[in-house]
């Protein structure tokens, strides 16, 4: 379905890459961002490509509710990371935000996000398809980089692809890390990262490490993706292979990220 995109485009941006990189394409194609920041490490970034930058924490729905009014935005995007350990910092959450959390029977990642969804369309918002203004980063199937994987790795891969989509049926997590066809880990509220940390502990070296869009992914939040950081946690924990699901992912800094991995012996590859 095809959507007539308004002049004027709100970005609501976690950690991060990649809501810098949207905020860059949609200015250089014309569209004027306004930038709700609900992270720190990429604000001077993201300012030098949205016209405003406002800084909220993910609980002041209130205070987000009024800046996506006065600014009149009719289509948002979400990218990049929030934690889902900001879920355990009530504390810090508003008013209208607890209201919203207290009627709700899960926090699960797909739950919060649709009621998010929700709220906004109720005051006339659009949330848009996470890829619209970054489609070039979606990764086709293939090996990326000059080291391909072996027999055992690739068993190693379909195994974990199995697992990782019965993980997103309930949406548990998106990432898990196999060894020798057993799983050492399945990412839950740790993130991507932390999992190939402690599965890759448990491997000792050569792990896989394999992540996936869930069976009934909702383009509109929690696309999967991977950047330098993911590959220098495998590095720095000696996983071997990452594989991720062909054009349902998105790379970061991808001439970057195959580079990192050919020059650590990693495997990188879409299935």
């Amino acid at each position: 379905m095809s959507i007539n995109l308004e002049h004027k485009q709100g970005l609501i941006a976690g950690d991060g890459t990649l809501p810098v990189k949207m905020a860059q394409y949609a200015k250089e194609n014309g569209f004027d961002v306004v930038c709700i920041s609900l992270a720190k490490d990429n604000v001077s970034k993201l300012k030098k490509y949205c016209s405003k930058v406002y800084s909220c924490h993910p609980g002041e729905i209130n205070k987000i509710e009024k800046i996506i009014k006065d600014e009149e935005i009719k289509q948002i995007t979400f990218l990049g990371k929030v934690h889902k350990r900001v879920l355990l910092k009530i504390h810090k959450f508003d008013s209208r935000a607890i209201e919203i959390l207290k009627n709700m029977k899960r926090l699960n990642d797909d739950e919060v996000m649709l009621m998010i969804v929700d709220e906004f369309e109720k005051n006339g918002v659009t949330v848009l398809d996470q890829t619209i203004f970054i489609k070039n980063l979606m990764i086709p199937a293939g090996v990326l980089g000059k080291h391909k994987p072996t027999k055992e790795q690739m068993e190693d891969v379909n195994y974990g692809f199995w697992l990782a989509k019965e993980m997103g049926k309930v949406d548990v997590g998106q990432s898990v890390v196999i060894k020798d066809k057993m799983a050492m880990a399945v990412e839950a509220i740790e993130g991507t990262d932390v999992c190939i940390k402690r599965g890759s502990k448990l491997a000792k070296k050569g792990a896989v490490v394999v992540k996936v869009a869930k069976p009934k992914q909702d383009k509109r939040f929690d696309i999967p993706a991977i950047g330098l950081k993911t590959l220098k946690t495998m590095n720095r924990h000696n996983a071997a292979v990452i594989a991720v699901e062909a054009n349902e992912t998105i790379i970061v800094n991808q001439a970057e990220v195959i580079e990192y991995a050919d020059e650590h012996d990693i495997v990188i590859m879409a299935v």
